[in-house]
C-alpha cells in the first residue's frame, strides 16, 4: 500500500495493495578490468567500447576513481553506464576520435555531424526504437572536449558538423541520472525521436558557443526534475525541425514536463527556435530562473510552419517571460508551406519581482496576419516589479487577471494589434 504525503506532513489514506518486481542485479564490468587507464593521458576508447559490446543484458559498465580520456562512445540497450564518485569520464579533444561522421539532426536539419562523446541508436525519422532500456547515472563526471574540440570540428566540418556531448536517436525509456555533465564542444544532450527520456538531478555546465543544456527534438514523454543549469545558450529548447524539411516530416515534441530545476545562467527556458515539426503539451512547474537573456521564451519565425500549443508554466520565479515571433538567427533556407501557430499558453502564480524593468518584463508577440496571431493567452496571479511594462503585439483573446505590481498597482500595458483583456 502507498501513502502521500503533503508538505506539513499530514499522510493520505492508503491506496490499494500494490505489488511490482525489480530486475535482478546484473553484472558490473569494470572498464579497468578491459585495460582503461584513469591517468588523463592513456586513450582508453578501444578498451570501454569493449567493456559495453560486451555487458550482458541488464548489466552495467562502471567507470571507476580516476580521469580516463575517451573519443566517441556507443551504447546499447539494457544496460547501464555508471560514472562512480570520484571517475571522470573525459572527452578527447582530437576531432578524428570522433569520427567517422553519421547521419544526426542539427538546428532542425538532417545533416551528417561527427559522433558524440555518449552516443546511441540511430537515427530514423520513420519511427521505430533502436535502442531501448538505458541508463547513464552516477555521482561522477562526464565531461567533454569543450571549445578546443569545437575549433577542430568547425575547422573540418563547418559550425553545423559539430557533434554534442550526449547524443540520443530513436531511443526509449532511457534514464540519465545524478551526474555532472559539463564542457560540451556544442549542445550538452540532445534526443532525436525518442520516447520516455527521464533527465533528473543532473548538474549542467555549458560554456560553448551554441552550448544549449538539453535538447528534446521531436521526442516524446521527457521528463526533467531536480536539474541545475548553467550554460552558454539555452538552458532547455524544445525542438521539432526546420522549416520545410521538419514541417514535413512532422514529428512533433509532445507531453515534456520540467519541474523542480534551477536555471542559474544562461539564454532560456526555451520552446523553438527549430518548431516545424509542432510542440505541444508542455508544463514548466516549480522551477526557479536566474538573469537569464530572455527568461521563460517560445520562439519562432514567420517561415517555420507548425506549432506550438498547449504549453502551461506555473509555480515558478522567473525574471522574464518572452514569446518571439522574428528571432534573428538561424533563419537560412526556405520556408515552410505555411505560417505557425502560436496558442493556448497559461502563466500563473509567477514571481516576476526580481525582473529588471529597462525592458517589459513580459513581452508576448504573435505573426502579423489575422489567421496567426498569438492566441487564447492566461496570466493569473503574476507579480511584477513596480513601473513594469507589459507589451503585447498581433494577439487576441489575451487576458491578465491579477497581475500586480509589488505595490498593488497594475502594469501599463503596451496593446499593438491586439485584443486584450485585464483587472
Amino acid at each position: 500500500m502507498i501513502k502521500a504525503e503533503t508538505k506539513n506532513g499530514k499522510l493520505s489514506p492508503a491506496s490499494i495493495s500494490t505489488k511490482f518486481t525489480t530486475n535482478a542485479k546484473g553484472r558490473v564490468l569494470n572498464i579497468i578490468d578491459f585495460g582503461a587507464k584513469g591517468d588523463d593521458v592513456t586513450l582508453n576508447t578501444q578498451a570501454i567500447q569493449k567493456a559495453i559490446n560486451e555487458c550482458p543484458k541488464g548489466g552495467a559498465v562502471l567507470i571507476p576513481a580516476g580521469t580516463f580520456l575517451s573519443g566517441a562512445l556507443y551504447l546499447k540497450g539494457f544496460m547501464t553506464l555508471k560514472v562512480a564518485k570520484g571517475g571522470i569520464l573525459k572527452g578527447s579533444i582530437n576531432e578524428a576520435d570522433y569520427l567517422p561522421m553519421y547521419n544526426n539532426r542539427f538546428e532542425g536539419w538532417e545533416m551528417k555531424t561527427y559522433a558524440s562523446l555518449i552516443n546511441a541508436g540511430v537515427m530514423n525519422h520513420d519511427g521505430g526504437f533502436v535502442v531501448e532500456q538505458l541508463s547513464i547515472q552516477g555521482e561522477g563526471t562526464i565531461r567533454g572536449g569543450g571549445t578546443p574540440l569545437a575549433k577542430q570540428m568547425i575547422d573540418k566540418a563547418g559550425l553545423r558538423g559539430r557533434g554534442r556531448l550526449f547524443c540520443l536517436m530513436n531511443c526509449k525509456n532511457v534514464e540519465l541520472q545524478g551526474l555532472n555533465i559539463e564542457n560540451s564542444p556544442c549542445w550538452t544532450i540532445h534526443y532525436i525521436y525518442s520516447k520516455g527520456v527521464n533527465c533528473h538531478d543532473l548538474n549542467i555546465v555549458s560554456t560553448a558557443h551554441n552550448g544549449d543544456g538539453l535538447d528534446p527534438d521531436s521526442s516524446d514523454d521527457s521528463f526533467i526534475f531536480n536539474c541545475t543549469f548553467s550554460t552558454g545558450d539555452d538552458c532547455i529548447a524544445i525542438k521539432s525541425g526546420k522549416n520545410p524539411e521538419g514541417y514535413i516530416i512532422g514529428k512533433p515534441t509532445c507531453n515534456v514536463r520540467i519541474t523542480d530545476c534551477d536555471f542559474a545562467k544562461g539564454h532560456g527556458i526555451s520552446i523553438g527556435s527549430e518548431m516545424s515539426g509542432g510542440v505541444s503539451g508542455v508544463l514548466v512547474r516549480d522551477c526557479k530562473a536566474g538573469p537569464l537573456l530572455h527568461g521563460m521564451q517560445i520562439k519562432g519565425t514567420k517561415d517555420r510552419g507548425g506549432y506550438v500549443k498547449d504549453v502551461t508554466v506555473m509555480d515558478c520565479a522567473l525574471q522574464q517571460i518572452t514569446i518571439f515571433s522574428a528571432v534573428n538567427y538561424n533563419n537560412d533556407g526556405a520556408a515552410a508551406p505555411v505560417l505557425p501557430t502560436f496558442e493556448n499558453f497559461s502563466f500563473s502564480n509567477i514571481d516576476l519581482t526580481g525582473a529588471l524593468i529597462k525592458e517589459p518584463v513580459i513581452d508576448i508577440n504573435g505573426f502579423n496576419d489575422p489567421q496567426h496571431k498569438l492566441r487564447n493567452v492566461v496570466f493569473q496571479k503574476i507579480n511584477l516589479p513596480e513601473d513594469a511594462a507589459v507589451k503585447i503585439t498581433d494577439a487576441d483573446n489575451v487576458s491578465f487577471q491579477n497581475v500586480k505590481t509589488v505595490s498593488g498597482k497594475a502594469p501599463k500595458y503596451l496593446a499593438e494589434n491586439s485584443v486584450i483583456r485585464h483587472d
